[in-house]
């Protein structure tokens, strides 16, 4: 079809990111045609997956209010099934898209996809700068936004299905054209939340699952389970009552031939089946025996990175990589004409106070923190603390 040789901006973006523009619709397409998904066939159940990711969106909500110190509302999510370019048709001209790829449990593509204002906004909220550009601080904080709401997922994922295997990769965020964005092949699972962050201005995220995370997660959901999480589900679902029917308590327990005193009646244990004996039952019985210890669960910390096998391969190739690495005494701010006045003796008031500890960086990012030692004659710092992601968040404001 010939055109009159002008481009549109999604032909600009395509043709700058490398991406075949004969595959975008065309400007003079009809923008109903435009903004409806694609009726395709998948494998993944979109109504399990959205009713899954509805029941996380007061945790998420919380979580982004937490980071954001803002009056934050996630409404549930809007699922659908789409493709390349029909999620483009509803995409804005530029994005910040976020690789929060699962690399176990439900292996495949998990991608966040922010406007480049709704990005900015939650970037301005939580630094507590106004217009704040989309650099790579930016982009950290918006990972960490990610990075949480990945982790809430995760654990009540990890609760209805059964998986406890299930970990994403750290996340990794760049602002950029909506053309050049890695979405998933073929056809995926988008849920598209709409954001309140009380500044009056309405803002969404789409949440995008390729066909196999998709199809896995909401067998797994649906009790189907999936090549990854049979074993764990099998496990979860599996009770006392009626754990090994048919199988007398010689079998499941190793106890053949032995005896139980219950108030001086000896009962024989072979032969004696556990089918149809709850746990209750079986505990009530046996009053005499002693109380059960029960002990308080530990969750695992989901602060700390996990590193599947895969990440922790790839880090061995960059170990001789050299980076910079500074210690900061402390910060202050000047006006110029203050700059320019200072001369030999200006004393120069920083924000610490004597004997706080002083900050270490590596490529300008804060890692840590300690004091400072001296060793032979030279300066050095004794590492006192590892700063946590929450902290690192914090100190970029």
């Amino acid at each position: 079809m010939m055109s009159d040789g002008a481009l549109s901006q999604d032909e600009i973006d395509a043709l700058l990111a490398g991406v075949d523009s004969s595959s975008m619709s065309h400007p003079s397409a009809p923008a109903a045609t435009m903004a409806a998904p694609a009726k395709v066939n998948v494998a993944f159940d979109i109504n399990a997956l959205s009713q899954f990711f509805s029941t996380t969106t007061n945790a998420l909500s919380a979580n982004l209010a937490a980071l954001t110190g803002a009056i934050v509302t996630l409404s549930p999510p809007q699922a659908s099934a789409f493709n390349r370019d029909s999620l483009l048709s509803q995409l804005p001209a530029m994005v910040t898209a976020v690789a929060a790829n699962y690399t176990s449990g439900f292996p495949g593509e998990h991608i966040f996809v922010f406007p480049e204002d709704s990005a900015k906004a939650i970037a301005s909220l939580m630094t507590k700068e106004d217009n704040i550009p989309l650099d790579d601080m930016a982009m950290s904080v918006i990972g960490e936004v990610v990075s949480q709401m990945v982790g809430t997922q995760i654990t009540s994922m990890t609760d209805k299905t059964g998986n406890k295997s299930i970990v994403a990769a750290s996340p990794t965020a760049a602002n950029m054209p909506k053309a050049a964005a890695a979405l998933p092949a073929g056809d995926f699972a988008v849920m598209k939340y709409n954001l309140d962050l009380g500044d009056g201005n309405p803002h969404q995220i789409w949440e995008i699952l390729g066909s196999a995370p998709a199809t896995d997660i909401s067998n797994g959901l649906k009790g189907g389970g999936s090549p990854h999480n049979a074993a764990p589900a099998m496990q979860q679902n599996m009770g006392m009552q009626g754990q090994m029917p048919g199988m007398g308590m010689q079998q499941g327990m190793g106890m053949q031939g032995m005896g139980m005193g219950m108030g001086g009646m000896q009962m024989p244990m072979q032969g004696m089946g556990m089918q149809g004996m709850g746990m209750q039952g079986m505990m009530g019985g046996m009053g005499g025996l002693g109380s059960a210890n029960v002990q308080q669960v530990q969750f695992p910390n989901l602060m700390q990175p996990r590193l599947g096998p895969h990440e922790a391969g790839n880090i061995g190739l960059i170990m001789d990589v050299s980076m910079e690495m500074t210690v900061e005494l402390g910060r202050t701010r000047k006006l110029i004409k203050e700059i320019l006045g200072m001369g030999e003796g200006t004393i120069i008031e920083l924000d610490k106070l004597a004997g706080e500890p002083v900050d270490i960086l590596v490529n300008h990012k804060l890692i840590a923190k300690g004091e400072v030692v001296v060793i032979d004659e030279n300066f050095g710092v004794r590492v006192t603390e590892i700063v946590s992601p929450m902290e690192r968040i914090n100190d970029m404001g």
